[in-house]
This record gives C-alpha cells, structure tokens and sequence, in this order.
C-alpha cells in the first residue's frame, strides 16, 4: 500500500493524479481459480461500497458504482442536479484488475485507488470528491483497516460463486442504469443503460432491443440530454490511483 504514486495508472492505461497523504492506494493479490472472470471488479467495487458506506434501511446510498470500475460519491438528494441534467456523481476511486500466472496458480491482482482528502487536480471529467466527504475522521490507513477484511472475503466468495450473489447489491447502487449513454463500440453509440446480468455484463437498450455489452471492450460516457454536456468516463488524467 502507498498514500503517494508518482506512476499510478488506470483502466486502459490511463494516468492518475495522486497527492502525498491525500489518496490511498493498494493493491490485494490472491491465488483464485473462479469459474467465470466476469463481475470481478463489480463485485470488488460492492465490496468497497458497503464497507464504506454501510447500507441503511430507508436512507439512499451516498456511494455509487459506475459500471465497470468506479466508485462516485452521490450528492444528498435534492442538492445535486436535476436527474438527466448532470454528472451523476462526482468520483471517489477506482479499480483495476489484472491477473498474472504465478506457477501453476493465477494470481488476481486488485488495484485500488481511493482519494482520502480534499487536493488541487486538473480539471477531472467526474469531478472529485474523498472519503472525508463522507466520513472525516477516515484516514489512509483506517480505510485500508476497514476494507481489507471485505474485500478479501468479497474475493473469496466470488471464486466459489462468481458475480450472481452481488447483482442485487450493485443494482442499488448502480448510478448508469435509466440513462442514457454514449459508448466507444463502432455500430453502438448510444443506448439506455439498462442494469447488469448475473455475470456482471451490462446491458443497453438501443431502438427496442437490449443488447449487451462488456467491460473489456468498451468506454462509456453520458449521452447529452437537455441543459446537459457529455460527461466522459476516465479521461487523460483522473484522482486516485491503482497500484
């Protein structure tokens, strides 16, 4: 674990910022045989969530899962923006996920970059935001405290079960699902998110029909609405970084 990377990098190899003491960065890496890889980093991302963010009957979530691999901070409701007029959250961290051959085992390696504190960044295309939002007593190293039992079940679990005990999960806190978005797949620009299956594929309506997309393939962003910009997935530079 580091609370400073100075070559932090995410999904798709983008780079990170990241400022000393100000973000909390790990990886977890764990010898798993799953018979499905799919869902991993939605089941990772729920596992964060609700260690994080405990979920409390009758009260909406304060974090949200951009599908596949972001963890946004949600405004309380009726201090954000009109729904369908802007970001849906601001971004919180993120996950990446590689595996690597170590014997005749794979290991799974979990990258995980959280912001704890407020910093300066360049302009990011999902806003800011850090744990002390959220709560202001966490630090650095009382968040790895909190998440690192979770998350190692979280994983451990997967591999007996893959992503289908976690669907429910991320279906409440799944900030895409009923809007419409944009996707970087030739043939499919744009589409209504319309949730993820028990393998964690997400799934967009398109002229009537649903049709499927995965995670390996494909960027998305936010479709213009009225009053409302694109708002684009990981850009050049984001907060927070993986190890």
């Amino acid at each position: 674990m580091a609370e400073h990377q100075s070559q932090g990098r995410g999904r798709q190899g983008k780079a990170w910022q990241s400022a000393a003491g100000a973000s909390l960065t790990f990886s977890l890496a764990l010898p798993l045989a799953p018979a499905d890889w799919s869902g991993l980093s939605l089941t990772v991302g729920l596992a964060l969530a609700d260690a994080l963010d405990p979920p409390q009957a009758g009260k909406p979530p304060r974090l949200g899962l951009k599908w596949p691999n972001d963890l946004l901070l949600l405004d309380p409701p009726g201090s954000g923006p009109a729904p369908g007029q802007g970001p849906v959250g601001r971004k919180l961290g993120g996950i990446l996920i590689e595996t690597v051959m170590a014997g005749s085992q794979r290991m799974a390696v979990v990258g995980i970059g959280l912001n704890v504190l407020p910093q300066a960044t360049d302009e990011l295309s999902w806003g800011y935001a850090c744990l002390q939002e959220l709560a202001s007593g966490l630090s650095a190293p009382r968040t790895l405290a909190r998440v690192a039992a979770p998350l190692v079940q979280a994983l451990l679990g997967f591999e007996q079960a893959g992503f289908a005990p976690s669907q429910a999960g991320f279906e409440r806190r799944d900030v895409l699902r009923g809007r419409s978005v944009s996707t970087t797949l030739p043939g499919l620009p744009e589409g209504m998110a319309d949730g993820v299956d028990a393998d964690g594929t997400l799934w967009l309506r398109v002229d009537g029909q649903r049709v499927p997309v995965s995670s390996g393939e494909v960027s998305l962003r936010l479709a213009p609405g009225p009053a409302q910009t694109a708002v684009s997935g990981p850009s050049g530079n984001e907060a927070a970084a993986p190890c």
